[in-house]
């Protein structure tokens, strides 16, 4: 009877055992799966961790130069020269920077009736913008011209004086001759922004002390062509109607041809040095 009693608490034993097997391997998915999801997990992290894409680029102060260089006008040619007639604008360029004032100029004096005169002056700038759009140009150089026409009729017809249509160009030079003053001042020479994408100097030439005192020599140059122009404009603008005839035809002469000579005087004057010839070989 003893040995009954003897071999139930080891069936029991043995029974209790199992449980131990079945949460062995019971413990063993929870274990591993958090070990792989996390694993899992950590991929994205080291995805954003290794951003090695460069960052969208800000223009730099060349790039910034090269496109001011461009709003102004300048281009250079084939051989890295300045292009004086493309600079200016071209044939129709010149056309449309002389034409609308002459013809102010002609119907005045004929006819002495400045509203005439006036939307003589208008329709001459209307009729190059239009042929540009038939050209399908830019219009930039068109449409400036023909604002500033027109302010310039605005003025003299609410003045009713025919020599008032010239005080907009005063100002504007007045303005141009106040910033290239203070670009030498604040050492940003307007000629060295202009000239230095031209020649492929960047902003490379603001390092060398010889290249700026040069563009700035170069930017005084540009300065003078414009305080020339109200040195021999205004005194006629006070004449009035007597000295209108000298005033428009200096204006005509003075203006954008005036403007292209200073320009490429400076280009001139602000020519970096020849490098120095290497050492010949010996024969």
């Amino acid at each position: 009877m003893t040995l009954p009693e003897k071999s139930e608490p080891r069936a029991e034993q043995g029974a209790a055992e199992q449980p131990t097997l079945v949460q062995g391997s019971a413990e063993r998915p929870p274990a591993e799966q958090p070990t792989l999801v996390q694993g899992a997990a950590e991929q994205p992290p080291a995805e954003q961790g290794s951003p090695e894409q460069p960052p969208a680029e800000q223009p730099t102060m060349a790039q910034l130069a090269e496109g001011y260089a461009s709003k102004v006008g300048l281009h250079r040619s084939g051989n890295g020269n300045i292009d004086v007639l493309k600079s200016a604008g071209g044939i129709q360029g010149i056309a449309e920077s002389i034409l609308p004032g002459l013809v102010f100029l002609i119907t005045f004096t004929i006819t002495r009736e400045l509203p005439l005169a006036l939307i003589s002056s208008l329709a001459a700038a209307a009729a190059f913008t239009a042929a540009r759009l038939v050209q399908r140009k830019p219009l930039t150089q068109a449409l400036a011209g023909i604002v500033g026409v027109g302010l310039s009729a605005w003025i003299a017809n609410s003045t009713g004086k025919a020599e008032d249509f010239y005080i907009l160009g005063f100002l504007t030079n007045i303005a141009y001759i106040l910033a290239m003053s203070l670009s030498i001042a604040f050492r940003w020479p307007f000629a060295g922004l202009i000239f230095g994408f031209i020649r492929n100097e960047g902003l490379e030439w603001r390092k060398h002390p010889a290249r700026m005192k040069a563009y700035r020599i170069g930017t005084w140059v540009i300065v003078s062509v414009l305080v020339l122009r109200l040195l021999v404009q205004v005194p006629l603008y006070f004449m009035g109607e007597a000295g209108l005839a000298a005033l428009a035809t200096t204006r005509l002469l003075m203006g954008t041809p005036l403007y292209v000579l200073g320009v490429w005087v400076a280009w001139l004057l602000t020519r970096p040095a020849p490098a120095p010839a290497g050492p010949t070989d010996p024969q």
